[in-house]
């Protein structure tokens, strides 16, 4: 007992037990923190393919090394894709963003210009480039395994962050200087979880460390779920909300009201004119 006295006296007595401490508590997170949601890695040939697409159409804009091209202001005509990840890069071209087709507030969502193929291709060769967000596995796109409650805790979420741009059903909405939230209808799961992950445009960044893998599918769960419910009121307006409703009532429904009115005072009982 004397000895085990004496060195709790001892002057490193305390640095050991705070070292004892920190290799515990990494080694607890280690165990237990949510594994973030990473693909395959590629291969050389994979990686050798990628570049010679990325010297033919992203060179002259992103730089011959993806390390980007400065303009005289001192802007970016292309940023740096050092570090972006592959899920970056399959979102952008997987979705058409990519190649820009002209300059802009903000790129569109169109039709793809390079094959799925030759975008994995491409996210290789900028994952390789340095350490980035990887493609999402299919075990965390598989939505249609979502239980209720899952479910319910997708949509907590998507209201609370996602609804002031992208409507309550994900119908997208406008933003400042011209931008936009784009509509998530038609969107797949894995573009959807891209987008979290990566924080494309104007959207936030939402990491796996953030939003775990699984929570991110309750989200896309959510979304796809409400996009297949039936419009039980027969029109749903595109979904947008309670000032579009009421401009299609407006319209319609008084404007339906006055030309009836006016088709009454033509074809109703006229009195002659006196001669």
């Amino acid at each position: 007992m004397r000895n085990l006295s004496t060195r709790r006296r001892h002057p490193l007595a305390g640095f050991v037990v705070l070292l004892m401490g920190l290799v515990v508590a990494g080694g607890l997170y280690a165990a237990f923190a949510p594994r973030a949601a990473t693909a395959e890695e590629a291969s050389s040939r994979d990686v050798e393919a990628g570049r010679q697409l990325f010297l033919i159409g992203c060179a002259s804009c992103h730089g011959k090394n993806a390390s980007g091209i400065t303009t005289k202001s001192g802007g970016n005509y292309g940023p740096s894709l050092i570090g972006v990840g592959a899920a970056a890069v399959d979102f952008q071209v997987g979705t058409g963003r990519m190649p820009l087709a002209q300059s802009g507030p903000q790129a569109p969502r169109k039709d793809p210009e390079y094959t799925a193929e030759e975008t994995s291709q491409l996210a290789a060769y900028v994952a390789s480039l340095a350490p980035g967000p990887a493609i999402p596995e299919s075990e965390y796109l598989d939505w249609r395994a979502a239980n209720t409650e899952e479910v319910r805790e997708g949509g907590e979420f998507f209201r609370t962050n996602c609804t002031a741009c992208h409507n309550s059903v994900g119908a997208g909405g406008a933003l400042p200087n011209g931008r936009y939230a784009p509509s998530l209808d038609n969107t797949s799961a894995k573009h959807i979880y891209e987008a979290m992950l990566t924080g494309p445009q104007q959207m936030p960044l939402f990491s796996d460390a953030v939003i775990t893998p699984d929570d991110k599918r309750n989200v896309i769960a959510y979304v796809k779920t409400l996009q297949q419910q039936p419009d039980y009121g027969g029109l749903a307006g595109g979904g947008l909300g309670p000032v579009v409703d009421g401009m299609f009532t407006f319209i319609i429904g008084i404007g339906a009201l006055v030309g009836f009115a006016v088709w009454i005072g033509a074809h109703g009982a006229r009195v002659k004119k006196q001669r």
